[in-house]
Parts: structure tokens; C-alpha cells; sequence
């Protein structure tokens, strides 16, 4: 019982945190209103979380971990197809960076001051430069893609594209189909890798 009473407090102060940094922004918003908007003492919140900025890597690691977990689950027969069927991903990403859009932007901005921030979010970019790195290197091997493919050239402008699509879709949610965008976004990026 008290394991799930914490797991509860927890998932509080999370929920807490993501309204007050959207309202707010991640500067403006304290550890006292996260904790007045989540029925918690600052004791609670300091059990869970060291700092302010723990909280923010904690959301920011179940935003990527739904993205993860998303990405594993989707294979095609070839790995163009497994990066165009990714793109139907695009919806639940949107929706879940909607609320958090402000307060990664906010964050960025920090990184390019803290090198302790800049740090914990460079690491999300490098790790998704690697696994499209490996698709790529797959796809050369299957023969789909041309082996005079670089992978990790190919795996930066894949994150590149993720990354603007899903500012320009938060920012702009009826500036285009989106998910359409991204589909034929991808398919022309494969096209011009296929062998």
C-alpha cells in the first residue's frame, strides 16, 4: 500500500509540474506551486524528485520513453517502410508534446547556458541518431538502400526532420496534414537513399 500511495504522489507531482511549466514556463513556475497544485508538502516532492530540474528530465524521459517504446513496435518488411510507417506515429507525439512544447523551448534555451542542461539534452538527440544510424546501416545491408549511404548522415537529417515536424505541428496544428507531411516528408528521403 504505501508503494502505491508513493507511485500516486508521484504521478501527482508529474502531473502538477507538466500544467504549471505550461502556464508558467519552466523558470517562472516553483517548486512551491508545483507542489500547491499537486496537494503535496515540499517533503513529498523532494522525496521524488532533487531539484526542479529532475522533473523536468523526468517528464521529458516518459515523453521519449512513449516514443521509444512506439518506434520498437513498428516493423516493415524493409527498413524504408519501417521508417514511413513511423511517421503514423506522429498524432500521439504531437499530442503529448502540446502541453510541453513551452516548457522544452524554455529548457533548450537554458541549454545553451548550462552545460549540465545541455548535457541531459543532447543525450535524447544522440540516442535517436544512432538508432536511425543503425536502420540506415540495416537498410544498406538488406540491399533497399544504396551502400554508398553515409548512416550517420542520414540519421541526423531523420532527427532533423522528426524534430521540425513536430515544432511546426505544435506550433501550427492547422498549418498542414501533419502526419501526411511527415509520411511524404519521409518517402521522398527514402527515394532518393533507395537503391
Amino acid at each position: 500500500m504505501p508503494q502505491q500511495r508513493s507511485v500516486e504522489t508521484r504521478g501527482r507531482i508529474l502531473d502538477a509540474a507538466v500544467r504549471k511549466f505550461a502556464i508558467a514556463g519552466y523558470d517562472a513556475a516553483t517548486v512551491d506551486d508545483i507542489c500547491a497544485e499537486a496537494g503535496v508538502s515540499k517533503g513529498a516532492f523532494y522525496h521524488h524528485f532533487p531539484t526542479k530540474q529532475a522533473i523536468f528530465l523526468a517528464l521529458m524521459q516518459g515523453w521519449l520513453g512513449m516514443i521509444d517504446m512506439g518506434m520498437e513496435a513498428v516493423r516493415a518488411e524493409s527498413v524504408p517502410q519501417t521508417l514511413i510507417k513511423m511517421t503514423d506515429l506522429l498524432p500521439g507525439v504531437f499530442a503529448a508534446a502540446e502541453d510541453r512544447l513551452p516548457m522544452f523551448l524554455e529548457f533548450w534555451m537554458q541549454a545553451s547556458r548550462d552545460e549540465k542542461v545541455w548535457k541531459a539534452m543532447i543525450a535524447p538527440y544522440r540516442h535517436y541518431q544512432e538508432h536511425f544510424a543503425r536502420l540506415v546501416e540495416e537498410g544498406i545491408t538488406e540491399g533497399s538502400l544504396k551502400p554508398t549511404t553515409d548512416a550517420q548522415v542520414a540519421a541526423q537529417v531523420i532527427v532533423s526532420l522528426a524534430v521540425g515536424l513536430v515544432l511546426q505541428g505544435v506550433l501550427d496544428p492547422r498549418g498542414a496534414d501533419w502526419e501526411k507531411t511527415a509520411r511524404e516528408s519521409m518517402k521522398i528521403l527514402m527515394n532518393g537513399l533507395a537503391s
